[in-house]
């Protein structure tokens, strides 16, 4: 898989950007976001290994901010005009039936059934004073392309280049979409992978097993850095770790960080 490469800072432009770098620059820049810092060991590890220009997988119990921390990454990447990467892609399946094109509209609508969690996300990326000032900064955002949106089902035949793919939700993907989903990435992109494969909408065995088989293929590939996400991670509210600990008592299943 091609690594991003860094562009040159030479040509003689007074700021330091070469007319390329130049041509990319967007209204809406990394310097309208906020600082976040890892709450957790193991986001500290995968701040760090994202910033190593590692792709990723992470997995592991729901509330840890495994898909936050990714698109705040992403984002920070993106909006740095001396970096290679043009745009997020947020890739998922949309409804666990896959029948997203027996829904009304075209692409953009069918998406906007799963917009509203990663705006939210947006919202505590970005200082704004209120909430008026935060519509008007996304809509921007959309507008010069730093994020969009992608479905499983649309995704053949494409190929992501100058973009850092998230694909989140990864668990209720087969084998062979995620399969298909890795090769779709291309010059100076990189991949991100999200999910909890004890959450999964997949009910056949064969399928479930393939989640496993694709976590050990990364597991092996020095460009992959995969990061097992446990209840000690947990960053959300005290009843939702207090519910997860009680579920996974229940089904017998020991994530990390569970003793």
């Amino acid at each position: 898989m091609p690594r991003a490469r860094k562009k040159s800072n030479g040509n003689g432009h007074s700021n330091g950007m070469t007319a390329k770098q130049m041509k990319r620059r967007k209204p809406i820049d990394k310097s309208y976001m906020t600082e976040i810092k890892p709450l957790t060991n193991n986001q500290k590890i995968a701040f760090d290994e994202y910033k190593a220009g590692k792709n990723m997988l992470l997995h592991g119990a729901a509330g840890t901010g495994k898909t936050f921390i990714m698109l705040y990454l992403a984002l920070q990447e993106v909006l740095d005009d001396t970096s290679p990467y043009d745009k997020v892609y947020i890739v998922r399946s949309l409804v666990p039936t896959r029948e997203i094109g027996f829904l009304p509209g075209g692409h953009e609508d069918k998406s906007t059934l799963y917009q509203i969690p990663y705006k939210n996300m947006v919202r505590y990326m970005f200082k704004m004073p209120d909430d008026n000032s935060f519509e008007m900064l996304y809509d921007n955002l959309r507008a010069q392309e730093t994020i969009d949106f992608w479905s499983t089902s649309f995704i053949r035949g494409v190929t992501l280049d100058n973009a850092i793919v998230i694909v989140d939700e990864f668990s209720n993907l087969n084998f062979h979409e995620l399969d298909s989903m890795i090769t779709r990435i291309g010059e100076d992109s990189k991949l991100m992978l999200c999910g909890d494969i004890t959450q999964t909408d997949l009910t056949r065995e064969n399928e479930k097993n393939g989640i496993s088989d694709f976590i050990t293929i990364l597991q092996t590939m020095k460009d992959f850095a995969c990061i097992e996400f446990g209840l000690d991670d947990i960053v959300r509210s005290g009843l939702v770790k207090e519910y997860l600990i009680a579920k996974y008592t229940h089904f017998g299943t020991t994530p990390a960080g569970m003793s």
